[in-house]
């Protein structure tokens, strides 16, 4: 079959509909199949911060992969290791696993998301390149968000209520099938197009060269390394949200078992999130500098987190956690803007990864923390100090509104977003 750019255009957004369906699947249960394994706040947290180290760690390594073997293998990379870890996370379920076993699976799970981020966006962009189309990749984006919100909806409803009506393994074996259905769909549509591979240099040596051009234009900048550090104290209380906010909702509901309403939960995010999408272009006309829409948008989210905390019903606390979901969606087109004003075009896709690795880092110490506050004294205690929490990055979003140039300013022109090249 002739290769045009609308084909490309279908692959694309077929994949990223199998991708979203099978990996939000799981979204509204995951953190309940830990639970369920015999695992405590601190222990199910502990874990789960290990696939946020595994994310931090080997974001840099497997960045050079798409670049030197190609964007394909580090897709099927990325599929190959999801289905096998998947599987892995069922059998230590079944086998009521300890916390070591579960934080060495969790990552092998976070390397295979490192093999799929920015893959298919490059391999979407080098074949249109080449075959020279003409539209405007905005509006292929733009669909992909819309593919993605549907692939959400989906795809948390859709395992919220299988879990009801089964259990809570049954969504991981499906997810599992879906990921392998993916990686046999791009095994068989997906060919590197337009691409010349970058001969590397070796392991080591691709290491340090990512991590010296990071250092050198990305922390080396007071501006762009103060909102770095502010993403610590956000990125880590989100992740802890994300994982515990669903036996807090089953507490509320007086109902273990209702995992409908999880998935309810769920599909409500994925709509504020597109809510806040749309808001974000009216969020930013409020306000003269990109930074000052950062601390907006982290001080409304530390104030709705608490009022998370003092829910007394579901509705309630469905509500304010959709608003954080609003809020985060509306604020982080202008924080790519910023950091992609400061950084040097030939740099970017580097600082990025780099920037990635900071905000994951975040939820290293913070998760098990929350969680060990969990046990103590309850989740809504815990949700109120992860709020807390999020006003510590308030002094160095100011230090970094102290150093920002014109350049970050609403009036310039916003960057492109670059993907992993």
């Amino acid at each position: 079959m002739a290769v045009t750019s609308r084909r490309v255009r279908r692959i694309y957004l077929s994949l990223v509909l199998l991708n979203t369906l099978a990996v939000t699947f799981i979204w509204g249960i995951n953190s309940l199949l830990l639970f369920e394994a015999g695992l405590s706040n601190t222990e199910a947290l502990a874990a789960n911060a290990c696939f946020t180290l595994g994310y931090a760690v080997f974001e840099i390594p497997t960045g050079s992969i798409a670049d030197t073997w190609g964007r394909r293998a580090s897709y099927l990379l990325g599929g190959v290791t999801l289905t096998v870890t998947t599987l892995l996370y069922w059998l230590a379920w079944r086998l009521h696993a300890g916390v070591w076993a579960w934080a060495a699976v969790s990552v092998v799970l976070a390397v295979g998301f490192t093999f799929f981020s920015g893959a298919t966006e490059a391999w979407l962009v080098d074949a249109l390149h080449f075959l020279q189309y003409d539209g405007r990749l905005e509006q292929v984006f733009a669909r992909a968000q819309i593919v993605t919100g549907i692939g959400t909806l989906a795809g948390s409803l859709g395992g919220a209520y299988v879990a009801q009506a089964t259990n809570v393994g049954v969504p991981f074996l499906i997810r599992a099938a879906l990921l392998l259905t993916l990686t046999v769909v791009a095994w068989r549509v997906m060919h590197d197009i337009g691409f010349s591979r970058r001969q590397s240099a070796g392991p080591l040596r691709e290491m340090r060269r990512v991590v010296t051009e990071s250092v050198r234009h990305g922390w080396g900048l007071p501006a762009v390394r103060w909102v770095m550090l502010g993403a610590v104290f956000a990125a880590g209380v989100s992740y802890y949200v994300a994982f515990t906010m669903k036996p807090y909702l089953l507490q509320l509901a007086h109902d273990p078992h209702a995992y409908g309403l999880l998935g309810i939960a769920a599909a409500a995010n994925a709509a504020a999130q597109t809510v806040g999408g749309l808001l974000a272009m009216a969020f930013q006309r409020l306000f003269r500098r990109r930074v000052s829409v950062i601390i907006t948008g982290v001080l409304l989210n530390g104030l709705l987190l608490v009022g998370f905390g003092l829910a007394g019903s579901v509705p309630v606390a469905i509500a304010l956690l959709a608003g954080v979901s609003m809020v985060s969606a509306a604020i982080l087109p202008s924080r790519q803007a910023y950091l992609n004003s400061l950084l040097p075009s030939g740099k970017r896709a580097t600082v990025l990864s780099f920037d990635s690795l900071i905000s994951s880092s975040g939820g290293v110490v913070t998760q098990p923390g929350l969680g060990r506050v969990a046990d103590e004294w309850g989740y809504p205690t815990s949700f109120v100090l992860g709020g807390a929490l999020q006003a510590l990055a308030l002094p160095v979003l100011f230090l970094a509104r102290r150093h920002e140039v014109a350049a970050a300013t609403r009036e310039e022109p916003a960057a492109v977003v670059p993907q992993r090249s």
